[in-house]
């Protein structure tokens, strides 16, 4: 993998993009890749890039379908028997 030397990054470049790494909890590295990425059309991670075949539910997708199968989780002493 190839590395790069940024020269004459100015102060608040700098300051913007260590704010940025700490808001998220990223290192610099992959901060700065991720917003080359970003800025160039960026590659789709492995969930985008799937999301067309399999879907991806919401926080109220995922609420409704535990509500209606909450019964499912229950178990009946008398089906043992």
């Amino acid at each position: 993998m190839k590395s790069i030397t940024i020269h004459g990054m100015d102060d608040e470049m700098d300051r913007q993009i260590r704010e940025k790494a700490a808001a998220e909890g990223k290192s610099l590295n992959k901060t700065i890749k991720g917003l080359l990425e970003q800025a160039l059309g960026g590659r789709r991670s492995r969930r985008e890039e799937f999301v067309d075949l399999f879907g991806c539910w919401s926080a109220a997708d995922l609420a409704e379908f535990e509500e209606a199968t909450k019964d499912l989780r229950q178990i009946d002493p008398d089906d043992w028997k």
